[in-house]
């Protein structure tokens, strides 16, 4: 009982709070639903104006998670905090069932997911944060892809996997990239900012900026500053983020 509640609260009275607003006014469903928890949510998240919070939305450790203004959370989504904080920025999507877990039971320094401004998460997307994950502005992200800033050590063929110990360097992924469908981000990794990074890749080193990538494991197949890619002969339609907002 006491491994669950650190893992959930760092405070019974904020627990209890958390608790029963989440079990009164996490399944209405709509807009009545919405406005009712963007207001009703205020004490129990750091947000700045009013989030659109879907139903069936989760919160833990909701005192470490903090949504900027125009926050989108879809339905089904999982938002674990922690030590280290769990920041959505402004203009920010986190689409349905996605699970962002701080996961820093250990007390690690330097654990935290912090996404930057119009950023866009896929539906089914993982991120865990032990080492820590910083994601900058207008990054998208296709769905299910993994962002895993830990690894577990496995060095002694004698020991179970799971007393070897983890280790978690952190991830960065900069300013305007785009992580296709189903792509996975292992720790230690930093993608430079304006990279695209192929559905399916696995990312296992870091690759620098305007780097299109693809492949198990990835590799750097173009620099997109040097070597554009030809415009798309098929229609272009335009519109984002911004204009759903608007």
């Amino acid at each position: 009982m006491r491994f669950y509640l650190r893992g959930k609260t760092a405070n019974l009275w904020r627990y209890a709070v958390s608790e029963t607003l989440q079990g009164l006014l996490g399944w209405i469903p709509g807009v009545p639903g919405i406005g009712l928890r963007a207001v009703a949510y205020k004490p129990i998240l750091k947000s700045t104006g009013l989030p659109a919070i879907e139903d069936h939305v989760r919160f833990c450790r909701s005192e470490d998670i903090q949504l900027g203004s125009s926050v989108y959370i879809d339905h089904g989504v999982y938002l674990h905090g922690g030590p280290g904080g769990l920041k959505i920025g402004d203009g920010s999507w986190i689409m349905n069932g996605s699970r962002l877990h701080v996961f820093n039971f250990r007390g690690l320094p330097h654990a935290g997911i912090h996404l930057g401004s119009r950023t866009f998460v896929g539906e089914g997307s993982v991120m865990r944060g032990q080492g820590g994950i910083k994601i900058g502005d207008r990054v998208l992200f296709g769905p299910r892809t993994q962002v895993l800033a830990v690894d577990h050590v496995f060095s002694d063929p004698e020991r179970p996997i799971m007393d070897q110990g983890i280790t978690a360097q952190g991830i960065v992924i900069e300013d305007n990239c785009w992580i296709g469908a189903g792509a996975i981000i292992l720790d230690g990794v930093t993608v430079g900012r304006g990279s695209c990074v192929g559905a399916g890749t696995v990312l296992t080193k870091s690759v620098p900026p305007h780097s299109l990538v693809v492949g198990v494991p990835g590799r750097v197949i173009r620099d997109l500053l040097k070597e554009p890619l030809p415009r798309p002969t098929s229609p272009i339609f335009m519109g984002g983020m911004d204009d759903l907002q608007a």
